[in-house]
């Protein structure tokens, strides 16, 4: 069967952060992940970045939207470390994909491991450095590091932003130590609150994200590159702050109210049908590398 018979479009989305152009989202059936087609080239991808309301490349608190952003962050940073913590005790390395302004990287680093961050984005990559002494790079950096380097390497909201999936996670397993832990949060597009919203889905942010996963798509492409996912994890703050920006997508205005209980709906069925609307997986190598 042609490969092609086994999509269809799922949703025709806009792009409410900064072009305000419409992508499709295609359905891979046989990984049941969702694509987003066209996909900007290389070159042009960076542009739909430039957005000062791309929250993840600054530390502004503008309005209370940020500010609520931001002290969520804060008790997610604490949640992370704890994470990260249980999964290696001693001769701590870290690598943070996409560390955006480096306050992961930051605390991690305050709590005595040795972090490296990659980050492609040049404004949120100046201010993760003045925080980790200078251990945040660009994209390039990344094929220069040695393998079985890391205890842990994370990707928080990170993996859908990434092209050449499948080449991804060969060098995560090459970076990885070989008991080490490959730790990846992203959004489910099998969620209460992205059935609800649908093209208004927040976590959908075409075209930067470029992939939009299921459980299934998860363990698929990590058995393809000898990875098996162990455990998984909700994150349960996420309903609230996708169901907020999808309201306004929505409507035209926050409505704190509609959003706050929208992600609450969203987190008591997914107690029952464990659909969150981001999940977070743990990684393993199903063998031991050469």
């Amino acid at each position: 069967m042609d490969k092609h018979q086994l999509k269809n479009t799922y949703l025709t989305v806009k792009d409410f952060s900064v072009s305000g152009e419409e992508f499709n989202l295609i359905h891979d059936k046989n990984f049941d992940y969702l694509e987003t087609i066209p996909q900007p080239s290389a070159e042009k991808l960076p542009e739909y970045y430039k957005s000062e309301d791309y929250i993840s490349h600054t530390d502004s608190k503008r309005n209370l939207f940020e500010k609520t952003y931001h002290f969520i962050k804060s008790i997610a940073l604490k949640r992370k470390l704890n994470l990260i913590n249980s999964y290696s005790k001693e001769g701590q390395c870290l690598l943070d994909m996409g560390c955006g302004t480096g306050d992961f990287l930051g605390v991690a680093k305050n709590n005595n491991w040795n972090v490296t961050g990659i980050e492609p984005n040049e404004q949120a990559r100046n201010i993760a450095n003045k925080k980790t002494n200078n251990s945040v790079f660009n994209s390039e950096h990344l094929s220069k590091l040695k393998p079985n380097s890391f205890d842990v390497i994370t990707l928080w909201h990170v993996f859908e932003h990434l092209p050449n999936l499948n080449n991804h996670i060969s060098i995560f397993r090459k970076l990885l130590k070989p008991n080490g832990t490959l730790i990846i949060a992203v959004p489910n597009f099998k969620s209460y609150d992205a059935k609800y919203y649908k093209k208004y889905w927040a976590a959908f942010d075409v075209p930067r994200h470029l992939w939009h996963f299921s459980k299934t798509a998860i363990n698929k492409l990590m058995s393809l590159e000898n990875m098996e996912v162990v455990k998984t994890h909700p994150m349960i703050f996420d309903a609230f702050y996708v169901s907020l920006l999808s309201e306004k997508y929505k409507t035209g205005k926050m409505n704190f109210f509609r959003g706050f209980w929208v992600g609450l709906q969203s987190n008591f069925k997914a107690i029952t049908t464990k659909e969150y609307s981001s999940i977070i997986y743990i990684i393993k190598n199903t063998k031991n590398q050469i």
